[in-house]
């Protein structure tokens, strides 16, 4: 895909995910990496809903801005997950609202945010880790994020909200969308004691669809 038609991905998907109400006001950030190494991500205070395909930050291998607008402050997360996990080549981190409501419950397992509720969940996210709070753009938070070893494509921060790295754009918008439905499933059955699936069931996935769970990954 062209660097032009990847621009316009990024605001056409931005846009849908704001107009959903999946991430409010000038909150969240995309990238996704080039072919020469580089990658496009979206700028500081800029709403996910209204972004200008010629004004994204256009970052060089190093993370300098080349080109467009200041880039979002949530760089060095996006890069931490770049440089830990291979096969991502797209990063979305939201403040949607049922997956930032987990990541403040007192229960949640920092190996496995959610049990094992649906198939679709396993199959786009994977298990989800949990990493504590840092404020936003703190660099310390890149460094949570490379101490999971690139074990996980979506995580949760903690009071702030979720990450999900996927090989393509369309991939971790899809995969943050089935994180953010899983919360929210999560929040509405908790406490009435729900059927998960079983470990022969999750086995059984992970063998038909290749689904990459960690070792310890709490399911």
């Amino acid at each position: 895909m062209s660097e032009t038609k990847i621009r316009e991905e990024i605001c056409r998907l931005g846009r849908s995910l704001f107009e959903r109400g999946l991430t409010p006001g000038s909150s969240g950030n995309i990238s996704v990496k080039l072919d020469d190494g580089g990658w496009l991500v979206t700028p500081t205070n800029a709403s996910l809903g209204f972004l200008d395909p010629a004004r994204l930050s256009r970052l060089d291998t190093t993370g300098r801005l080349i080109s467009g607008d200041a880039p979002t402050k949530e760089v060095p997360l996006h890069t931490a997950l770049y440089e830990t996990r291979a096969p991502a080549r797209a990063v979305v981190h939201l403040h949607s609202t049922h997956s930032v409501a987990l990541s403040m419950l007192p229960e949640i397992d920092p190996r496995a945010a959610l049990p094992p509720m649906t198939a679709y969940y396993l199959m786009k996210c994977g298990a989800t880790a949990l990493v504590p709070y840092y404020r936003p753009g703190d660099p310390a938070v890149a460094d949570a994020l490379k101490g999971l070893a690139g074990k996980y494509s979506s995580v949760l921060l903690a009071n702030h909200g979720p990450v999900v790295a996927g090989d393509t754009l369309e991939a971790a918008v899809f995969a943050m969308e089935e994180l953010e439905e899983t919360a929210k499933l999560y929040l509405l059955l908790r406490g009435l004691n729900p059927r998960y699936l079983t470990p022969a069931q999750v086995a059984d996935l992970t063998r038909v669809f290749g689904v990459a769970l960690p070792e310890d990954h709490g399911h």
